[in-house]
This record gives C-alpha cells, structure tokens and sequence, in this order.
C-alpha cells in the first residue's frame, strides 16, 4: 500500500511549471500516483486552469487531500511574478524548493523528485554554481550511502527506448576532448546497475554508439573509436556487462535495433535527444541515475515564450510522475 507521494518542485515559476503541474495533477488525481508540490502555492492558483490548491505541512496530510485539492509544501516567493520573465529575484526559493524536495526523499518522507523545468540564466545571475538540476542534486545527495556506483548519469527515456549521456551540454567542438575510457566506463556502470534495480531488467544489455560517421570506420574518419570507445567497450565486458560496440549512432536507433539492447551509451547530446524527441516528443522524461534518491523530470525547459498563455501541454511531466512511481516502487521492493 502507498503510503508516501512524491515530492514536485514548482522550477521556474515565470515559466510553464505551474501550469503543467495543474494539468498533472487534474490527469492524475483520481487514478495516478499521488505528488505534493514543493513551491509558492500562489503561482498553482494563478496558473492556466488553476486546481483547487491546499496547503500542508508534510507528505503525511498531502496523501490525504491529493484527489480533492493539490496539496503544496508553500514556501513562498517574494517578489511577484510575471509569466514569461524570468526573474533573478525569484532564485533563492527556487533553490530551496529543490533544496525541500531533496531534503524530504533523503529523509524518507516521499518516495522520489520529480522536478518541473528550472532556467539556468536567471539562478546564474543569483550566484547558482551548477549547470543544472543534475548536478545540484548530486551535490545534495553526496552524503547519503548507495548501493552501486555513484551518478549522476542523464538518461532520457522515450517508449522502449533510452539513452544515457557520457557528454551532456557540451559544445560539440569540445567533444572528443571531453571523452575518455573512465568516463563512458563509469557512465556505463551506473546505466547497468540503474537498468537493475530501476527498470527490472536483470541482465542489462547495452550498446555503445560511435562519435564520428560510420563509428570512424576504422580510423579512416576519426581515430576516438579506436582509441578511446573501443577501449572502454572491452572494460565493461571485462566488468561482466553486456556492452556492444562502438556502433555507428545511425543505425542504432530504428525499431528492429531497438530490441537489441536496453539502453544506448550515447557520446553526445543530440546523438541522444534526437532519437528520443523523434520517437515521443511530447512524451520523453529525463531520468537521473546513480543517486540514492529517485529523480525523474520533463524533457523540456521552461518554455518562457507561452508560459500563461494556457497552451503548454503536460504529457512529458505526468509520464516523469508515473515513472518516478514506478522506481519507487522497484527500489520498495528490493
């Protein structure tokens, strides 16, 4: 029996996170996994279709009132907001939302995060020193033990396809610099043992893709494959890990070599996004393996450009919901 929700923080707020969350939680609370929201709880009354909104002081009262009313964690701005202008002013309590949120899985008070788009601009002009949501939580949770190798890794999931990144917002002149036989090993060891204990496949499989054409044809178009890929593909094996490759990224991604692997260890971030937004564009969620919490969240940003506007659509945050649910409910299990 569910006993605990998840915890969802609001992200931006300028932008369209109160409006999605108040269509996930209008698609979800008579059937889906419950969620309370950790973020100003005026922001949920003023966004588009704006639900009946509750405030608690814990998951225990938000499990009660989910299917009435959308219970929130209020911890409330400042400074009002404008939907479409992002706004320094609004940082701190962002910050402290995602802080909250963290705070209250590491605890065991909810059973996962799911985090609703932050901006990064806007928290950089506050002094915010990470690249995003990824690595702030990996900073929070660095503390609290883990059974496996340590994140954080990216994945992206999009149907019966996922991907994880060895390189995430990386210029692509900057690339094969940035990669290395250590870092695609660990990158493939945290996907492994997430593919365990997250998604219930007990003999992962994993195909690594190429970084030039053709997987550099033999040197003759690039020497990484050689030099760097190939190298790594034979220390996973050597870890017992199912790896093949590296393969050429475009032939990787059709539904025949979809049944052919479980997940795809991806150089780059097109290489990785692309195929998933071809395959399910409203639908794909970005999953972070390798913590000793459960983070799941949408695969898009804050789309400031019709943020009030009541048109955003909420498909990627409620799959991001149900699948932050759903490795919950394995790691309960194990």
């Amino acid at each position: 029996m569910i006993t605990k929700p998840l915890a969802l923080s609001l992200g931006d707020p300028a932008g369209v996170g109160p409006e999605i969350v108040a269509k996930a939680w209008a698609e979800l609370r008579n059937s889906g996994p419950a969620f309370m929201v950790v973020g100003d709880a005026q922001s949920l009354r003023a966004a588009s279709g704006a639900p009946p909104v509750r405030a608690v002081t814990g998951p225990g009262q938000a499990l009660e009132v989910f299917s009435q009313a959308l219970p929130v964690l209020d911890l409330p701005l400042q400074t009002a907001v404008v939907a479409g202008r992002p706004d320094s002013a609004h940082a701190s309590a962002i910050i402290r939302w995602i802080e909250t949120a963290a705070g209250l899985a590491l605890s065991g008070q909810v059973r996962g995060v799911v985090t609703a788009p932050i901006a990064k601009a806007p928290l950089y002009e506050a002094g915010f020193k990470f690249p995003g949501h990824t690595e702030f939580l990996a900073e929070l949770t660095a503390g609290a033990p883990l059974n496996g190798p340590r994140g954080p890794v990216m994945m992206l999931t999009a149907g019966d396809l996922r991907v994880s990144l060895v390189t995430i917002h990386t210029p692509i002149a900057a690339v094969p610099a940035a990669l290395s036989v250590e870092q695609i090993v660990s990158i493939a060891r945290v996907t492994a043992q997430a593919l365990k204990d997250d998604f219930g496949i007990e003999t992962p499989r994993l195909a690594v893709a190429g970084l030039n054409p053709h997987a550099g044809e033999d040197g003759g178009i690039g020497r990484e494959e050689i030099e760097i890929i190939a190298p790594a593909v034979k220390a996973l094996r050597e870890y017992g890990i199912d790896a093949r490759g590296p393969s050429p990224a475009d032939t990787l991604f059709h539904a025949e070599a979809r049944q052919r692997y479980d997940a795809v260890i991806c150089m780059y971030h097109d290489q990785a996004l692309i195929p998933v937004k071809m395959l399910d564009f409203w639908g794909g969620v970005n999953v972070t393996l390798g913590l000793p919490i459960v983070r799941t969240s949408p695969d898009h940003g804050t789309a400031f450009d019709i943020a009030g506007r009541g048109v955003a659509r909420a498909d990627s945050l409620i799959q991001a919901i149900h699948l932050a649910d759903q490795i919950a409910v394995r790691r309960s299990a194990a």
